[in-house]
């Protein structure tokens, strides 16, 4: 049985769909039985699980054979850090009491860094606390995943203006697709060959590296109209994560991952990973995500 967190997510759900076409038995834990509608129609079996609470946690993986861990952000929390640790200290307890033979943990890239990469040092917290499972373990380490770019798809078509802040506009950061990284999750779950070290690292990112021009680019070649980036100044982010509905302690978690990124502490640990590169492009990415933006911007204007 492969026990997929997560599962009606954009990764989950891409690892629980590979795996099922691979003819493998799939628990998908949901939070809510509505949202596994879909992975049923698969043949997943669909299983409701409180991420916080350790006992939840220990049913739904009650026989594995492998299991893909994922500590979501509790986005909706006034103080999202404690409330991931807390997430991951569950997980964590009911992990070491019932192992599984194969854990693959997602996390992301900068997770290498004890401190100051913001909402990363909470995959760093993950990573250090899954070390001491009997398992073998594996860190899917992930690049900034491209749909995070349908927060601010409303405003860069209504308005024409791309918010970023990543600076300058012109820097190269990495980007991957979610469905890249569930497809490769899926991989590393089915790879039965004895790992020659424990944690494994994996990192994946798109072939093509990208900048916010690049972003705002292909935003406007899509929807047949100009698009500019527009780089939102360093003491204005976080009256703008305010505004957009962040807790005061979230904000703060934003601000510190970006000026983490744009000095260059957010990408690859080239000396701990195993390199691997996603094919979907940017295009596809946000060529996917349009159709249902398009109908709110036009309304917008």
């Amino acid at each position: 049985m492969f026990v997929i967190f997560g599962a009606a997510g954009n990764v989950g759900s891409a690892t629980a769909t590979a795996l099922r076409r691979a003819g493998r038995a799939v628990r998908a834990v949901v939070r809510d039985e509505k949202r596994g509608a879909s992975l049923a129609a698969i043949g997943c079996e669909i299983a409701v699980a409180d991420l916080n609470d350790a006992a939840s946690v220990a049913r739904v993986i009650d026989g594995a054979h492998a299991v893909q861990m994922l500590c979501p952000v509790p986005h909706a929390h006034d103080a999202p850090a404690a409330a991931m640790r807390h997430m991951i200290d569950a997980g964590i307890a009911a992990l070491r009491a019932d192992p599984p033979p194969r854990v693959v943990a997602l996390s992301d890239y900068g997770a290498q860094h004890p401190d100051g990469t913001g909402i990363t040092t909470l995959f760093h917290y993950l990573e250090t606390q899954l070390r001491g499972i009997d398992s073998q373990l594996t860190f899917l380490r992930a690049a900034e995943h491209m749909h995070n770019w349908a927060r601010v798809l409303p405003v860069a078509l209504a308005q024409g203006v791309l918010p970023s802040l990543h600076h300058p506009l012109t820097k190269l950061f990495p980007t991957v697709a979610a469905q890249d990284v569930g497809l490769l999750a899926a991989e590393l779950l089915l790879d039965a060959k004895p790992a020659q070290v424990s944690p494994r690292v994996v990192s994946i990112e798109s072939e093509q590296r990208v900048s916010a021009l690049d972003v705002a680019r292909t935003i406007g070649e899509l929807a047949g109209r100009q698009v500019v980036a527009h780089e939102v100044p360093r003491g204005e982010w976080a009256a703008v994560l305010r505004r957009a509905g962040l807790s005061e302690q979230h904000a703060r978690l934003i601000t510190d991952l970006y000026d983490a990124h744009n000095a260059g502490r957010i990408d690859v640990d080239a000396d701990l990973s195993e390199r691997r590169f996603g094919a979907t492009t940017l295009a596809q990415v946000l060529g996917a995500l349009l159709p249902s933006e398009a109908g709110t911007a036009a309304s917008v204007r």
